[in-house]
Formats: C-alpha cells, structure tokens, sequence
C-alpha cells in the first residue's frame, strides 16, 4: 500500500493511493495513521479495504504520510562516495545523529532558510518507517521491525553542522529540514531496498543520481545497530544517508537560497517538490 495523510497542516486525514494513482480518504475507517496503524495486523486490515469503495480526495496538500513519530534518528556518511566528497574518512560503524521532530515538513511545502544561514544543502535519502518495537535486534530480524518505506530529504546547514562546534545536530534539525512523503509505501512492496534509484535536482539541473545499492551499511544493518543504543518504536524515521552531489561537494560549493527549487524522489516511493523561502517567510 502507499499511505497518505492529505490537507491543511494540522488537519490532514489519512489516505490510501488506488492503482490508479488517486488518493482515497480513509477517515472513514480510522482516525489517522499513526503508530497503531503501522503494526502488521493494523496495515493487513488496512490492505482488505477493496479501494473503490472509499471516497476520492485528490488535489489536496500532502502532509507527513503519519503522525506520532517519536523520534527521527540519521545515518552519517553512508554511501562511500559521498563521504570522499565531504572530505571525510569512511566510518568503521554507523554515524548516528538526531534531527528534531519539529523539522518535520510535508513533501511539498516551502523549505525556510534558517537564521544566518549561508550553506544550506540537499540530501535525499531512504527514510525507515519502523511498525513494531526494535531493541537490539538481529540483522536477521530487523526487517522484520520496519512497516515501510518514504523518501526523505535530509535539508543540512553545513556551517551549523561543521563549523559551529559541538555535534551534527544543530544543523540537521533546523525548521522544515525534513520533507517526508509522499508516500509511506509499505514493506510488501519493496522487494529490496538495497536496489532503489534515487535523484535530486535544484532549478532543474541533476544534482545527485544514486541507489541505495551502494550503502554503506544496508537497512537491515542499520535498523539493527541503533536498535543496541536506542529503542526503536514504532512511528520512529530512521534517515538511512544520501549519495553524492550534495551542495558542499561541489567546487566552488553550492548552497541553497530564496527562490531555489528542489525536486526528488526514489524509485517506487514518489516525489517531492519543495521551493526555498527566506527565513521567516514560511
């Protein structure tokens, strides 16, 4: 199933996306997607509903495909060329760093440039919906953890992030830093999440082409080993890294500004669109 939440900002209903490509109001079934409906015999349920009987709801805003994420936990410098345009060494284990949940932003709303922000950047990465509890999980077993899949751009402000002292986090979890949607498009469809292409583009030039194929350290890895430091529950986003041709990587580097246009997606999980806005604009 690919899942929706659509309209106003604080007034979305949950949704369902028929073959046809249009979204179906589910507010006649359940009252949001949130962390009860991500579990595997809430999302079966959800997947009987023959979708011509529900009421169509197309044109409406999307929203964060759910609600209730409790946390949003990201991997650093997870595809290895993307690190060597950072300049940075490959890591031995997972980079792991928090953006705030108060960065959530819908698929398609503005990005705000931060305060005194000079070197804001793109990333596309594979987000992980987690549907069940994880604490120190197996490899093995971690998939098994995970309610789906969305895509997610991981908005960075490198002067935060790097000059500033201190950890990543400050640069990371700026307001509506992290875009989430379209869609949250459950597990049984996607085959393998270590075979997806994946695309950003700024003003329409290509910046990053990538696939999740060239992970450093694949989902399964990951869900497993932050599972060791942190419970995992459901509703939680794990940001699993982006490819190259981040801004920063470029020389001279490029950085977003006011009027910018960013489009992205990954294959078979939909796209975003997002227009930068000066600070307080939003």
């Amino acid at each position: 199933m690919k899942l929706v939440r659509v309209g106003n900002p604080g007034a979305e209903r949950p949704g369902l996306v028929d073959r046809d490509g249009r979204v179906r109001d589910l507010s006649g079934v359940i009252g949001n997607l949130g962390p009860e409906q991500l579990a595997p015999a809430a999302l079966a349920k959800l997947a009987s509903i023959d979708p011509a009987t529900l009421p169509v709801v197309d044109g409406q805003r999307h929203g964060v495909p759910w609600t209730g994420i409790g946390k949003i936990i990201a991997i650093g410098l997870n595809y290895a060329d993307h690190a060597a345009e950072a300049g940075m060494p490959l890591p031995a284990e997972p980079i792991v760093f928090l953006k705030a949940n108060t960065s959530l932003n819908g698929p398609d709303d503005a990005v705000m440039l931060p305060f005194e922000s000079q070197k804001s950047d793109w990333e596309v990465e594979l987000g992980v919906v987690i549907g069940t509890t994880a604490r120190n999980v197996s490899k093995a077993q971690a998939l098994e953890h995970v309610a789906g899949y969305c895509v997610v751009n991981d908005v960075s402000e490198r002067e935060f992030q790097l000059e500033r002292g201190g950890t990543w986090d400050k640069g990371k979890g700026c307001d509506t830093f992290c875009p989430v949607g379209p869609w949250l498009v459950t597990r049984d469809e996607v085959p393998d999440a270590q075979k997806l292409g994946m695309w950003l583009d700024v003003n329409g030039d290509r910046m990053q082409k990538g696939s999740t194929a060239t992970m450093v350290f694949d989902v399964a890895t990951v869900v497993s080993y932050v599972s060791r430091f942190m419970t995992l529950e459901p509703g939680d986003l794990i940001a699993t890294g982006t490819p190259p041709g981040v801004g920063m990587g470029f020389k001279p580097p490029r950085y977003l500004k006011a009027g910018d246009v960013m489009r992205l997606g990954i294959e078979g999980l939909g796209e975003q669109s997002q227009k930068v806005v000066a600070y307080g604009e939003r």
